[in-house]
């Protein structure tokens, strides 16, 4: 049979829907040819486009065949001595800052706890009305002042200079045991440089509390009563410190002979000229708040003009306390200087244990059985 050929000349147009009515056989038969055609020029159009996307993704990838292959002939580049040292450098210096930034922190924590403690501890003194290191008002009196009459700063000073105090003992003790156990020169001096540095702590300590109350160190309220009786600005008096401890440092070479009589010798000069600075401040405030009459109502413009004046004096004892603590500082370490490694251990252990006996006098003293 002939197959059917196509109908190019259509009976109606193709955009017009057929009408509803009963389609004859002969009208469908000459329609069925046409649905082969629509098919066949749909596979035409699939035929022509279907290809170039496959061409372009087959050239494509032959574009980026031969950068991938010449990639994979180099391998990976083998960095220079020079690379390799500085990475390695930057590694370590990463390392050391990330130890830095942790030990930072780690103080930081550490700063807020003990602040913690010390306004818990300082709180709590208050609240139960505790009296710091014996405090005694004028001298003679024997009258108690308590922690209310006294600054923060002088309070916090006390609680401070009480666990100086203890930690002193530790660092004593271990200096001691070091010397009876005979170490090598070199472990025996870390123990030495430790109670060194400790006792700069105190130094560092009575500057901070010096700035803000200095008459809380000079009246020496922190101190035991015994060892008030022997103060000197605030603190020991460096030159009677040499003479105590010269017989507990025997035997001594003619060469730190002549360095210990110097130092004594101007560190004795140097405390003359504190001294007389201080009795001529002290003559010159006299002066200064008596210089009007001393009646009772005072005139107030000459009244206030004296005090001021007088106020401008009293901040030059700061300066005093501060050049007493360096002639101590100056004359300890001049000390470590000239004395050999275990003669320094012992003159640190005689100055603890002279301190030591001062405190328990006063204990002694204060426990003492009254008399009616």
């Amino acid at each position: 049979m002939r197959p059917p050929t196509l109908n190019i000349f259509p009976s109606q147009p193709m955009h017009v829907d057929p009408p509803s009515t009963k389609v004859s056989p002969a009208t469908s038969g000459s329609r069925r040819p046409f649905e082969p055609s629509m098919e066949l020029a749909n596979a035409r159009n699939d035929a022509l486009s279907g290809p170039q996307p496959a061409k372009a993704i087959k050239r494509e990838g032959n574009r980026k065949g031969p950068t991938t292959s010449s990639s994979e002939q180099e391998g990976p580049k083998t960095p220079d001595p020079k690379t390799l040292r500085r990475l390695a450098q930057n590694r370590e210096a990463a390392r050391k800052s990330r130890l830095r930034k942790k030990a930072y922190v780690q103080q930081l924590e550490t700063s807020r706890i003990k602040l913690t403690q010390l306004e818990q501890e300082l709180q709590r003194a208050r609240s139960q009305g505790i009296f710091f290191g014996g405090n005694v008002l004028g001298g003679d009196q024997g009258l108690q002042v308590p922690v209310s009459n006294i600054s923060t700063d002088a309070a916090v000073f006390d609680i401070e200079y009480a666990r100086w105090l203890d930690e002193h003992h530790r660092v004593t003790c271990e200096l001691r045991a070091a010397v009876q156990e005979h170490l090598p020169e070199n472990e025996l001096r870390l123990f030495v440089d430790n109670c060194l540095a400790h006792f700069d702590e105190a130094i560092t300590l009575k500057s901070m509390v010096a700035k803000t109350d200095v008459f809380h160190i000079v009246s020496g309220m922190w101190k035991t009563p015994a060892e008030r009786c022997f103060m000197w600005i605030g603190g020991f008096r460096p030159s009677e410190l040499i003479k105590i401890i010269l017989s507990q440092i025997e035997p001594l070479t003619e060469q730190q002979i002549v360095g210990i009589c110097t130092l004594q010798q101007s560190t004795q000069e140097a405390e003359e000229a504190l001294s007389q600075g201080l009795e001529a401040l002290n003559h010159s405030l006299i002066d200064t708040i008596t210089s009007d009459s001393l009646s009772c109502p005072p005139n107030m413009a000459n009244y206030m003009g004296q005090m001021a004046i007088a106020m401008n004096k009293l901040s030059t004892i700061e300066g005093f306390v501060r050049q007493a603590d360096n002639l101590r500082h100056q004359t300890i370490h001049r000390l470590h200087q000239i004395l050999t490694t275990r003669q320094a251990a012992r003159c640190f252990l005689a100055i603890a244990e002279y301190f030591n006996r001062l405190r328990a006098l006063s204990s002694l003293w204060q426990a003492r059985p009254r008399q009616d």
